[in-house]
């Protein structure tokens, strides 16, 4: 073997130093606010030491894709196979329907080894109900095997036209896989963020450094190795969920991993503080211990009525760990050591491989065919109706949050004389309104996180600057239908404003305004409201619902399986933050209706108004809670009245 695949404890440290802050950021230690750089740091690592094995047989002439796939799986597959048969117990006994239909389809893409395809389809990486997939970090593993489904025979044919030029085509591949990227999290963030072809560049880091290193052992350069640690670590706690990733700040840990990879060695300060005992400890069980934090993490936000505590998740992060140790001692290592391993041919490892994925197909499917087992429990609860109430509230229909004009799902009358105008806070508002005059001629035109102001939209980690000029037309398309339809006298407006006080902004022309821009924001709002008038309708603005600081919707559902008061679930008002401050500046030029006032009766907010749950997660109103909501305070003539 060449040296490019001696064993160096280094590297094991770095696993340590990736697996550490991907955990606990997923424990919600605010300050580890970029610890999923951790990903990318493994990519960088696993591309350097698949391709130095690779590059060895390749030079003896025993190149074998048969080979490579087999230590593939054993290094996968047990231990992600064990993990996925412990979550379904789990997920059958918490799980509510539609959370154990989607987890069974997760299951099904992750033995596929395409669960980042399904979770580009799905939601955000960061969205908060995200927290609650057991399996959400598993789109990294996909991403790596497909990868690594499509690397071994491309190497193999680049391998043709010598070392130099394989390097050389290996080179582009990442200069265009780096620029798609740079293209992706402009334009189609969330693709970007989860598929194979704009993360192939950082294993491709990793692979250049393994022909850069052949024959030759990490030439010591203890200023280089210590400049591309402090990258690691600098990105770890300075990147967050708004920054752009991958794109260009990816290159920051990618390149500080190479230069570790290529400058750290035995007897420099860093390569030692690496092979320190504890870290290399980590890095042997990283794998499996990244592959149990997150179900812990996951069932544990299940179970809990409110976020749990940073003790408990400390506490389960250690456990993960724990788990992971015993995982690598009884399930990785015996199916990977030598000489004589479990299923020692190849052809009984592929037989079971093959057998355990179809096993745990087949049972995926029939829990997604069977939408989850609703009748599970003791029959006290039905569960699906009890999901039901606490289900999306997109208004007069789940198309609203698509359509703006002319669509027959979204308006009630030829002749409207209401506008409901906005994002899922507006949503929200549309079943209290028809609660209270059901012969409402209501038309609602609402995008989610796209708050009705003119010419200006929120950019931002998932969001991009396609997505800002998609909110800017959606809102320039209302208002010109609103110019279209005189019959129109009350526009109600309603955002928590919070995505465009916090982020950067995009202008219509174009133009990037720098976040926490709260001035240029609230006149942009009061131009907005002029604009409105200019038409002869009426403005009335629905400021958002105190938030509670965790899921309420969640821990009022918990309350409700588990018979436990809902007072549990009440929570201290919050006075002073952005929204209101924007709201309050506005307050002599337009009417405010401040939800925050009939929900919170002084200090203290209820999450239940006369027995009746009003949330449905961290702040949107549920179905009967905005209806009941609604009749009571007769939220319709209400609105009339303050917009005149």
């Amino acid at each position: 073997m060449i040296d490019t695949v001696r064993y160096r404890r280094e590297i094991d440290g770095l696993r340590a130093i990736a697996v550490l802050p991907v955990i606990l950021f997923h424990a919600g230690i605010t300050i580890f606010s970029g610890g999923y750089i951790g990903v990318d740091v493994f990519y960088v690592l696993s591309g350097y030491l698949i391709t130095g094995i690779l590059l060895a047989e390749l030079e003896a002439e025993k190149f074998s894709l048969l080979r490579f796939y087999e230590r593939r799986a054993r290094r996968i597959l047990p231990a992600l196979f064990v993990v996925i048969l412990v979550c379904l117990p789990l997920a059958w006994h918490w799980m509510l329907p539609n959370q154990f239909k989607d987890f069974a389809a997760t299951v099904i893409s992750v033995i596929f080894f395409s669960s980042n395809i399904y979770f580009m389809f799905q939601q955000g990486y960061f969205a908060p109900n995200a927290e609650l997939n057991p399996l959400l970090h598993t789109w990294s593993l996909a991403v790596e095997e497909q990868y690594y489904l499509l690397f071994p025979p491309l190497l193999f044919l680049f391998w043709k036209f010598g070392r130099q030029r394989a390097f050389a085509l290996i080179t582009g591949l990442a200069v265009l896989s780096f620029m798609l990227s740079e293209w992706g999290w402009r334009n189609h963030p969330t693709a970007n963020f989860y598929l194979a072809p704009t993360r192939a560049w950082e294993l491709l880091a990793g692979s250049a450094c393994a022909f850069w290193m052949a024959h030759k052992a990490p030439k010591a350069n203890d200023a280089m190795a210590a400049c591309g640690l402090a990258m690691i670590i600098f990105s770890i706690f300075y990147f967050d969920k708004n920054t752009p990733f991958p794109s260009s700040f990816t290159l920051v840990p990618v390149l500080g991993t190479a230069v570790v990879v290529l400058f750290g060695k035995d007897e420099n300060w860093t390569a030692r503080l690496l092979s320190w005992g504890p870290f290399v400890g980590i890095g042997l069980i990283s794998y499996s211990a990244y592959l149990w934090h997150q179900p812990l993490f996951a069932f544990a936000r299940i179970v809990s009525l409110r976020e749990p505590s940073t003790g408990l998740m400390a506490f389960l992060a250690a456990l993960s760990f724990a788990l992971a140790y015993l995982t690598w001692r009884l399930v990785e290592t015996p199916f990977r050591q030598r000489p004589i391993p479990l299923l020692p041919s190849r052809k009984a490892l592929f037989g079971a491989s093959g057998a355990a994925t179809l096993a745990i197909g087949v049972v995926g499917l029939l829990i997604f065919l069977q939408n989850g087992f609703p009748a599970r429990g003791d029959g006290t609860i039905n569960l699906a109706q009890l999901e039901e109430r606490f289900g999306d509230t997109r208004g007069l229909s789940q198309a609203c949050e698509f359509t703006f004009n002319n669509s027959s799902q979204c308006y009630t009358s030829l002749q409207p004389n209401f506008l409901l105008w906005g994002d899922s806070f507006a949503m929200h508002l549309e079943p209290g309104l028809v609660a209270d005059r059901p012969d409402i001629r209501l038309q609602q035109h609402t995008i989610s996180s796209c708050a009705p102001i003119l010419g200006i939209a929120q950019m931002g980690g998932l969001a991009s600057q396609v997505w800002a000029r998609r909110c800017i037309s959606f809102n320039d398309s209302v208002f010109a239908w609103l110019q279209d339809n005189p019959t129109v006298k009350t526009v109600i407006l309603s955002s928590p404003f919070s995505d465009v006080l916090e982020k950067n902004l995009v202008t219509r022309d174009g133009a990037v305004v720098r976040q926490d821009a709260f001035t240029f924001v609230a006149q942009r709002l009061s131009d907005t409201v002029d604009k409105i008038r200019s038409t002869g309708a009426h403005v009335v603005i629905v400021g958002p619902t105190p938030r509670s600081g965790w899921d309420t919707g969640h821990c009022l559902l918990r309350t409700l399986i588990e018979n436990l008061s809902e007072e549990r679930c009440n929570f201290q008002r919050n006075t002073t933050n952005r929204s209101t401050e924007l709201l309050d500046s506005l307050s002599g030029q337009v009417p405010i209706y401040a939800l925050a006032d009939i929900i919170c009766g002084g200090e203290m907010c209820q999450a239940t108004a006369d027995g009746i749950p009003i949330f449905r997660d961290t702040a949107h109103l549920s179905k009967e809670g905005s209806a009941h909501l609604g009749k009571k305070y007769h939220w319709a003539s209400v609105f009339e009245a303050m917009a005149r």
